[in-house]
C-alpha cells in the first residue's frame, strides 16, 4: 500500500468517519479485507454513499443526478471537487483503472430508485440489480486485481444474488414505502394486482410463490458466484465468501418464515451466522466448480468494460502461503460471531 501524504490520509480519515456514521455493517465487514483492498473499498463506498444520499434527497427534478454525473466526470478527468470522498475515489479510480462505466451504471441504478421505477419482467429486475449491486461487485473485484471475464462475471453474479436476497427480505417494508421490486408479470401470473398489493400490503400464498421464485433465482447466482469467490486472492476470499454465505442464508430465513417477508423482516441470528460461516467458508479455499462463462445478460456490459480497459501491465501480488488459510478462516468466523453478538453486523 503506497504511503499516503497528509492530505490523502485526511481524506481517508473522512471516508472512514462517513462509513462509521452511515454503515456499521460495511465498516465492520471491511475489517475482513487486507488493508490494500480495505482502504480503497472504503473510499469507493464513501463516494457511493454520498451519491445515494444526494439522490435520496433530490427534490424531483433530477438535479442531483446531473450534479453527480458532473462530479464523476471531474473525477475521471483528474480534477475532483474539493470533497474528501471525491478526491479519495479519484485516486482509487486512477490507481486501479476502474472503468467509468461501472460507477456511471451505479448512479443510473440510484436514479431508478429515486424515480420509483417498477419492473415488468425478471430481466428488468436483474437489470436494476446489476446497476445497484452488480456494479459494486465488479468494482470490488477490480480492487482485488480481477480483470478476467470469468471471475468478473462471478463478481457481477454475486452482486445480483445479494440484491435479489435484499428484495425478497424487504417486500413488505418496500411496499409500505410505495416501492415494488417484484417482477410485475410474475405477480399477475400469480393472480396478484400490483396496485392493490401496494395499497394494502399483506401476505398471501400467491405473494409467497413470487418470493419463492425470486429466491430460487438468487440461489442459482450464488452458486455461479461461489466458483469465482474460490478463485479470488486468498486474503480477500473469506471476507467476500462470508458476505455471500450470509446473504444467501438471509434468503433461507425468508423461506423458513414461509416466504412471508411482509408481516415481519427476516433476521438471521448471530448463532446461526456463526454456524453458516463455520460450515461454508472451508469450501472457499479450493473449488472444483467450473466458472460461469458469462454473467447475467444484463451485466455483460460491466464485464466488457473491465476486460476492455485492462492496463497492459498488471502488478503481480505475492501469493498468500497455504498455511495462512486456516488462520484466516478461524479469524473470519470469530470476528463475525463476536460482532453479531454485539449487534453490529446486520445484513
Amino acid at each position: 500500500m503506497p504511503q499516503l501524504s497528509n492530505s490523502e490520509a485526511a481524506d481517508m480519515a473522512a471516508c472512514h468517519a462517513l462509513i462509521r456514521g452511515g454503515s456499521l455493517s460495511f465498516h465492520a465487514a471491511s475489517r475482513l479485507l487486507p488493508r490494500t483492498v480495505r482502504d480503497p473499498a472504503i473510499a469507493l463506498y464513501a463516494f457511493c454513499r454520498e451519491a445515494d444520499d444526494a439522490i435520496d434527497n433530490d427534490t424531483g427534478n433530477n438535479g442531483s443526478l446531473a450534479w453527480l454525473q458532473e462530479r464523476l466526470s471531474l473525477i475521471y478527468e483528474g480534477r475532483p471537487l474539493d470533497i474528501a470522498a471525491d478526491r479519495a475515489f479519484a485516486r482509487v479510480a486512477e490507481r486501479f483503472a476502474i472503468p467509468r462505466e461501472l460507477p456511471e451504471a451505479l448512479l443510473d441504478g440510484f436514479a431508478w430508485d429515486a424515480e420509483g421505477r417498477r419492473y415488468q419482467t425478471f430481466s428488468e429486475v436483474r437489470a436494476y440489480s446489476v446497476r445497484v449491486a452488480g456494479t459494486v461487485g465488479a468494482m470490488m473485484a477490480v480492487l482485488m486485481g480481477v480483470r478476467d471475464a470469468e471471475r468478473m462475471a462471478s463478481a457481477v453474479d454475486l452482486g445480483v444474488a445479494m440484491q435479489l436476497s435484499n428484495i425478497c427480505r424487504d417486500v413488505g417494508e418496500d411496499a409500505r414505502n410505495g416501492r415494488l421490486y417484484l417482477p410485475l408479470d410474475w405477480m399477475i401470473d400469480a393472480g396478484i394486482d400490483p396496485e392493490a398489493f401496494l395499497a394494502a400490503p399483506a401476505y398471501s400464498a400467491a405473494v409467497g410463490s413470487v418470493v419463492h421464485r425470486l429466491l430460487y433465482a438468487a440461489e442459482g447466482y450464488y452458486r455461479s458466484a461461489s466458483a469465482g469467490i474460490a478463485r479470488l486472492p486468498l486474503k480477500c476470499r473469506f471476507g467476500i465468501g462470508a458476505a455471500g454465505l450470509l446473504y444467501s442464508e438471509l434468503g433461507r430465513e425468508v423461506a423458513r418464515r414461509g416466504m412471508d417477508s411482509i408481516s415481519g423482516r427476516a433476521v438471521v441470528s448471530g448463532r446461526r451466522k456463526a454456524w453458516v460461516l463455520a460450515a461454508g467458508l472451508g469450501d472457499m479455499a479450493f473449488s472444483v466448480r467450473s466458472l460461469s462463462p458469462e454473467p447475467v445478460p444484463e451485466g455483460l456490459f460491466l464485464v466488457d468494460a473491465v476486460v476492455q480497459n485492462t492496463p497492459r501491465t498488471i502488478i503481480q501480488k505475492k501469493a498468500t502461503p497455504w498455511w495462512a488459510v486456516a488462520d484466516r478462516l478461524v479469524w473470519t468466523i470469530d470476528l463475525f460471531a463476536s460482532l453479531e453478538e454485539r449487534g453490529r453486523v446486520r445484513p
